[in-house]
């Protein structure tokens, strides 16, 4: 249990002392840069997957 309890206070420390945080506009702007590249990737495999169907439906439909 001391061992557990060591962990945790070690575990605090690391989190407040040695842990550099972005600041709130910093994590504002990553923020929306991921929303927008997981935007880009959706709309990538939404146009992927269209064009395999439609594809697919041609190549079955011959």
């Amino acid at each position: 249990m001391r061992k557990f309890i060591n962990y945790l206070k070690e575990a605090y420390t690391e989190m407040t002392v040695k842990v550099s945080w972005p600041t709130w506009d910093k994590l504002q702007s990553s923020a929306i840069l991921v929303m927008i590249a997981s935007l880009i990737f959706a709309v990538v495999v939404f146009a992927m997957d269209f064009a395999f169907r439609n594809l697919m439906t041609f190549i079955y439909s011959l």
